[in-house]
């Protein structure tokens, strides 16, 4: 059990929920809530890698035969500390414009309740020992939402460099969370048929 649980794919994923606070402590760097280059820089780097290894724990555990139950059930509550604490971050920081704020906040808002009604329903249906397999479209609705909030991360430092990236971000969130709006009806609708049958 012990030798599962810190198999290279599950380290991983902790290392996915490490990064969070890492994320979070970058915004922070000054004392109170604010986004200096270097601090969306060192943001930005911190979550390409936290969301590379989405990517190999996954790959990895397949390949190598190293499932757990650890890692069925952290994984992808990494993914969603990860997303949820990135969006609050961008629209909690209001020092600069073009973040998330004004309508951008719907698409944000339809993401994080996607994720927790989902989640709920995953929840419900493990109970009635019901799995709901995740959908080619849903990962690339992870995928469209973490090169979203990539471009987002990098803000007013990605501008200087390249002027459209907030307006890229955006963009992408917004298809993001259209996405998102289709693949949780289409869970809801999938887990509906087993709640009436109950």
């Amino acid at each position: 059990m012990a030798q599962r649980a810190f198999n290279l794919p599950n380290m991983l994923t902790y290392a996915r929920i490490v990064a969070v606070p890492l994320v979070v402590l970058c915004f922070f760097l000054e004392g109170t809530l604010k986004s200096s280059d270097f601090a969306r820089w060192s943001a930005l780097v911190i979550f390409i890698a936290a969301s590379v290894t989405d990517y190999l724990d996954g790959y990895l555990a397949r390949a190598w035969k190293q499932t757990s139950n650890i890692g069925r059930m952290l994984d992808p509550i990494a993914d969603k500390l990860l997303v949820a604490t990135c969006l609050l971050l961008l629209a909690a920081d209001t020092d600069h414009r073009g973040g998330i704020a004004g309508w951008s906040l719907w698409a944000a808002i339809i993401i994080l309740c996607r994720e927790i009604l989902v989640s709920g329903l995953r929840e419900y249906l493990a109970a009635l020992k019901v799995s709901v397999p995740v959908t080619q479209l849903a990962k690339w609705k992870t995928a469209i939402q973490m090169v979203a909030i990539a471009f987002l991360l990098a803000g007013p430092a990605g501008d200087k460099v390249f002027p459209l990236t907030t307006q890229v971000g955006l963009v992408l969130l917004w298809i993001a969370a259209l996405v998102t709006l289709y693949t949780g009806y289409d869970y809801f609708r999938a887990g509906l048929k087993h709640i009436m049958d109950e």
